[in-house]
Parts: C-alpha cells; sequence; structure tokens
C-alpha cells in the first residue's frame, strides 16, 4: 500500500505539476492564436448569443435539452468549493500576483472549452433510445479514429468523478454545515444522498431541469454578497488592483501573516486555481453540451466560452476581490476560513453565505459529475452500467460526507488530472476542424445578415 501511495504522489506530482498546468494553458493559446483570438475579441458577440438569451425558448436543431441546461449542468459540476476555498488558497499562498495569472488562464481557458464543446457536438451519436452523447472519448474515437485513447479517457473520467465530483464534495458540505449550523456529517451525507438520488435517478433531463434553476439561484446568492463588501470597501479597489498587477511581475514580500511568494509561485497558484475552476482542458465539460439542442457545433461552443467566462472572470474574480479589499488576505488565514472571514467583516452573518454558496455548490457539482462518470461508464461497458453507476454513486455521498477514504479521494485527484491527457492529444489533432467549423458558422452568419 506505501509504494501505491508513493506512486500516486509521484504521479499526482506531474498531472498537476507546472509542466501539465502550462500544457493546459499552452493549448489554449495556440487555439486562441489559431480562432485569431474570438473568444476575446468577439466577447461581446459571445455573451449577447450566451448570457442574454440564457432564458429564451427559441431553440433550434436536435437535442435532449436546451443549451442553457447544459451550460447550468457544466457550470454546476465546474463551480465548486474551489470557487471558494481554492482562491482564498491560491492568494494565500501565491500572493496577490496569483488573481492575475488566473485571470490569464482563464482568457485562454475559453478558447480550449470553445473547442472542446465544439468537437463534443460534431461527433456525438444518438442512441437507440433516443438520447444524444458525447465527450472526449467520442470525439477522439469517431474523429482520430483512437479507441483505444477513448477507452483511456472514459477509465479515468468514470473512477475520477468520485473523488472530485462526489466524496470530496459531500465532505466540504457537511464540514461547511457542522461548523455553522452543528449538524452531524452523517445526516448531511444522507439527506445530501436521497437529494442526489432524486435528481440523477431522472437521466440527463432532470438534472438539466433542476440545475437551470439551481445554478442562477446559487450564483446570484453569492455575487450579491460579494458585490455588498466590494461596494462596501469601494476605497481600496484601487489599491486591491495595484497589487494584483504589480505581485504579477515582482515578488510578494512577507507581511504580517503572509510568508511571501515569488513571482513562480504567484504563477503557478494563479494558474492552477483557473485550470482547476472552470476545468478548461479536462474533457468534462463537453459531455453535458453534447446533450444540447442545437444547429451547430458552434452555437453551442459560445456557451463553452461562457462558461469559463462566468466561472473564472466573474466568481472567482469577485471572491478574489472580497478578499482583497477586506485587507486580510495577509492574515495567515488560508482556504473557505479566509473567505469566510473576509465575508463577516463587511457583512453581519457573512460567513453563512459563504457557508450557504459551499453547500449549493458541492451540491450541483455532486449532479454535474454524475452524469460525466455514468456516460464514461455507459461508454465502456454499455447501457446496461448507467443504473449501477448510480446506486454506487448514492452511498459515496455518505462516505464522503463522514470522512476517511483520503487515499482514494487522492487517487481519484490524479485520475482527474490523467483525463486532460488524451483528452488534449484529441483537441490539438483535430484543431483543425474546430478551425473550419467556426469559420462556416460566422460565413453562415455574414450571409443571414
Amino acid at each position: 500500500m506505501d509504494f501505491i501511495m508513493q506512486l500516486n504522489s509521484t504521479v499526482n506530482g506531474f498531472v498537476w505539476g507546472p509542466p501539465m498546468l502550462f500544457l493546459l494553458v499552452g493549448t489554449g493559446i495556440y487555439l486562441t492564436i489559431r480562432t485569431n483570438f474570438f473568444s476575446v475579441l468577439r466577447l461581446g458577440y459571445v455573451l449577447k448569443n450566451t448570457f442574454f438569451k440564457m432564458f429564451s425558448k427559441e431553440v433550434r436543431g436536435e437535442g435532449e435539452i436546451t443549451p442553457f441546461q447544459a451550460v447550468a449542468t457544466a457550470l454546476a459540476a465546474t463551480v465548486g468549493t474551489g470557487n471558494v476555498a481554492g482562491v482564498a488558497t491560491a492568494i494565500a499562498l501565491g500572493g496577490p500576483g496569483a488573481i492575475f495569472w488566473m485571470w490569464v488562464s482563464a482568457i485562454f481557458g475559453m478558447t480550449t472549452k470553445f473547442g472542446e464543446v465544439v468537437l463534443a457536438v460534431k461527433y456525438r451519436e444518438k442512441t437507440e433510445d433516443g438520447r444524444f452523447v458525447g465527450g472526449p472519448m467520442y470525439y477522439i474515437q469517431n474523429g482520430l479514429k483512437m479507441k483505444w485513447l477513448a477507452v483511456i479517457f472514459s477509465i479515468f473520467g468514470a473512477l475520477a468523478a468520485f473523488g472530485i465530483g462526489n466524496m470530496v464534495q459531500s465532505n466540504s458540505v457537511a464540514a461547511a454545515l457542522q461548523e455553522s449550523f452543528n449538524i452531524p456529517p452523517i445526516a448531511t451525507g444522507v439527506v445530501l444522498a436521497i437529494l442526489t438520488a432524486l435528481v440523477i435517478i431522472g437521466g440527463i433531463k432532470r438534472i438539466g431541469a433542476v440545475t437551470e434553476k439551481l445554478v442562477p439561484f446559487m450564483a446570484a446568492i453569492y455575487i450579491a454578497g460579494a458585490i455588498v463588501i466590494i461596494i462596501g470597501n469601494a476605497s481600496h479597489i484601487p489599491d486591491a488592483f495595484a497589487l494584483i498587477f504589480k505581485h504579477a511581475f515582482t515578488p510578494a514580500a512577507a507581511t504580517g501573516g503572509f510568508a511571501g511568494a515569488t513571482i513562480a509561485t504567484a504563477m503557478r497558484r494563479g494558474i492552477s486555481r483557473g485550470v482547476f475552476s472552470n476545468e478548461a482542458g479536462l474533457g468534462s465539460a463537453p459531455i453535458a453540451h453534447a446533450a444540447a439542442t442545437t444547429d451547430h457545433p458552434v452555437r453551442q461552443g459560445l456557451w463553452g466560452v461562457f462558461e469559463v467566462f462566468m466561472d473564472t472572470i466573474v466568481i472567482c474574480t469577485l471572491t478574489a476581490l472580497a478578499i482583497m479589499v477586506s485587507g486580510l488576505w495577509d492574515s495567515g488565514v488560508t482556504g473557505a476560513a479566509l473567505t469566510t472571514q473576509a465575508f463577516n467583516e463587511s457583512i453581519p452573518g457573512g460567513g453563512i453565505i459563504v457557508s450557504i454558496g459551499i453547500v449549493l455548490f458541492a451540491f450541483s457539482t455532486i449532479l454535474g459529475w454524475a452524469y460525466y462518470g455514468e456516460r464514461c461508464a455507459e461508454y465502456l461497458l454499455g447501457k446496461g452500467a448507467i443504473m449501477p453507476y448510480r446506486i454506487i454513486w448514492i452511498p459515496a455521498v455518505v462516505l464522503g460526507a463522514v470522512g476517511g477514504l483520503e487515499f482514494l479521494w487522492d487517487l481519484a485527484d490524479t485520475l482527474n488530472g490523467l483525463m486532460a491527457i488524451p483528452n488534449l492529444i484529441g483537441v490539438l489533432l483535430m484543431s483543425g476542424t474546430i478551425i473550419t467549423l467556426t469559420k462556416e458558422y460566422f460565413a453562415k452568419e455574414r450571409t443571414a445578415k
């Protein structure tokens, strides 16, 4: 067992280390250049056709769920405890400059996610019972004709989901509710498992129906709280931005409880927070987008851009600014405790907002990753694997809430990082398809006008 743990630690250090992080960001840079900086220069067009059409009933093409339900499911999985605790940790260990590098990773990550979604819709399949299935395993198999690589991705995805998407999330919920309301973890686990079962048994249509209501609600509560803090400390905003840009390129000296950080540390912490948060390049979100009703892969790809923008540029940035303007970033506290202190400092009972945010973010992540995991299991073993996977998923929620099995969490974390390797191979080798479809889409748009 010691050998296995050591091996896992070594592999984990690689898949979540600087080389992999720069490969993930590098893929985004490559795609951004090849698409003529589309996701940045045409962000207004993207928001006009996503955010401002969020609740539009106009849906064209084939699919199981609406475009917004697809992105809501994907956001449900990506907007998690990392948006609360992860950002705080990045600042506490990497300094204010980490926020700048988080933005950089998100800017290029928008194009990576765009490319993943485009490929997912292009190469998705329609099952005999009318469902639409897709994701990296399908575009690797159907686009590259490399089924063995698709199988590897699916194995990593089906197993990794139990860590990042299940037990780690339920543990975060249990810890937050125990600290704020003294609720026993076992009680949290049981209730959470029941709620999860009620949703995931209904498949993607029920998950989509729940997440399209849950995601806007949970985001609105948390965003409103963060904005109140930022406005209440408006005089500190210029200083916060000055520190962010200054320490993105110069070391941050030790101050208060902050131990100091080099430029390299700020880069690594910021880039990793961006990648961990929006999952651009990991291949998870395209699985949800593949079920969307759309008439062109690029039209759904726009929602991929929006997804990263909302997750990292909006929610993670608001968390970061709330911490910075509160003046507590160098207090020596880290993780969710730092975010909680920042909210409590400016809003009476603000810590409750953080606790509610963690609960809703984590629950939504459990729902989204349940779908990702079962799609990977179905790819490997057929439709018959879906219900057994759901049945195993539900008690795992309780196990995570009560703690233990930390080694399994660590192993799942490693597998989660390994998902990126086959996915990035697929995205890079099929980048030509992404460019062709993008040009085709905008040519039709110009003709229509």
